[in-house]
């Protein structure tokens, strides 16, 4: 009779690895002889998870980890966590393990596919805090598309498997606000963060009313853009914008260059105004028909003047930098009867001098636009699928979830970067 793998080990003839590898020995006689690790033994194909958790050698996490089990299971052994940014302050986001989350009854739990790097949350890790969104210590990051994973009693519109941007927030549509269609100014507007994660549970609430199925040749990162690329059409629209209007856009940021993307692809003559050689280029490519750099505002408004007929001024001025010599900047940029529109936020308790004498015998419009609403989050997911909007232009980066804290020191360093996408 043949000799058996315990013969050949006790023989001192194989070793458990060697076994494994020749496919004969099971994972009890790798284990029962202290030779061999579960995950050697997941390594080689040959051991389940649940017989890994039964011996006790093995986490869910290393499980996961070697792609041997599903969240469910994970789960079903109340042994699952996930990797997830943290954030705990000023400039601190620290990845840690945080229990998979649970799909409650009309949520879902989304496989994060990518998570964008953004302006506000780039302001959030400076700050350590956003006032409406976000109070540390908490789960971070709220541009995100991914694979639905779990879906939570009674959700009849999504099945697991199934491709979504899932929105930051969603409006409660029976407030003052939301009856007179301004939704975005929600008296009870729910938030969602956590999309530097994993997975990321969405509450019922933007299941029902704030996430979208994503075309099948649209790539996760770029549908990933949805949400930002909604606040840009939305301080587009805002703005009013008439046949044949010159549109001044200051800023090269993410948002600036994609209210000027906006504009362009909507046909209007557009004027971006930024400092840095990168956003040059970026809104060059973008469509913009001219770009002034300078870091001197007063020279800024003299060239970008002398680019409109007479030298009147634009017709609509975008500020989207945050900063009270911006938003003044912009005002100086319009000809009579023009818009400015604030949509760049300046940071709490900041005030600006503007020029009264100007702005009213001028009658210049202020305007001012904030977030987005569900109606145009999905025109804004509808650009993107054309494959009119430049999707990829604007990612730039990519990088791993470890690497995040290095991805926000690098943005603070003004870098030529957009947007950086997180892949898990």
């Amino acid at each position: 009779m043949a000799p058996t793998v315990k013969d050949a080990i006790k023989r001192g003839k194989m070793t458990v690895e060697t076994a494994l590898e020749h496919g004969r020995a099971t994972v009890e006689t790798a284990i029962e002889h202290g030779r061999a690790t579960v995950e050697t033994a997941i390594e080689h194909g040959i051991a389940t998870v649940e017989t890994a958790i039964q011996h006790g050698r093995v986490t869910v996490e290393a499980a996961l980890e070697h792609g041997r089990v599903t969240v469910e299971t994970a789960i079903e052994h109340g042994r699952a966590t996930m990797r997830a940014a943290i954030l705990h302050g000023r400039e601190d986001v620290r990845i840690e393990q945080v229990p998979v989350p649970e799909a409650a009854a009309g949520e879902l739990i989304v496989r994060v596919g990518a998570a964008l790097t953004c302006g506000t949350d780039l302001k959030v890790f400076r700050r350590g805090y956003h006032a409406r969104m976000i109070v540390p210590p908490a789960l971070f990051g709220h541009e995100l598309a991914g694979t639905v994973e779990e879906v939570g009693e009674g959700v009849s519109g999504f099945a697991v498997g199934d491709r979504v941007v899932a929105l930051n927030s969603a409006p409660c549509g029976d407030c003052y606000y939301c009856q007179r269609g301004q939704e975005n100014l929600c008296d009870d507007l729910l938030f969602n963060n956590g999309a530097y994660a994993e997975f990321i549970r969405i509450p019922a609430r933007i299941v029902a009313k704030n996430t979208l199925r994503v075309p099948e040749n649209v790539p996760l990162e770029h549908a990933a853009l949805t949400e930002p690329l909604a606040c840009a059409v939305h301080g587009f629209h805002d703005s009013q914008p008439q046949k044949g209007d010159i549109v001044a856009v200051i800023g090269g940021g993410p948002l600036g260059l994609m209210i000027l993307h906006v504009a362009a692809l909507a046909g209007y003559e557009t004027i971006a105004l930024v400092k840095h050689d990168g956003q040059v280029e970026a809104a060059r490519q973008l469509g913009a028909t001219h770009v002034v750099q300078t870091t001197t505002a007063r020279k800024a408004i003299r060239e970008a003047r002398a680019l409109t007929p007479g030298e009147r001024g634009v017709d609509i001025a975008i500020e989207a930098v945050g900063t009270p010599d911006t938003w003044q900047e912009a005002l100086e940029l319009v000809r009579k009867g023009g818009t400015v529109n604030f949509f760049g936020g300046c940071a709490a308790n900041t005030h600006v001098l503007l020029d009264t004498n100007r702005i009213h015998y001028s009658d210049i419009t202020m305007r001012a636009t904030f977030h987005h609403t569900p109606s145009i989050c999905r025109e804004a997911l509808a650009l993107i699928a054309s494959g009119r909007f430049q999707a990829s232009a604007f990612i730039t980066g990519h990088a791993k979830l470890y690497e995040l804290n290095r991805v926000f020191e690098k943005l603070m360093k003004r870098s030529t970067e957009i947007k950086t996408a997180i892949v898990p």
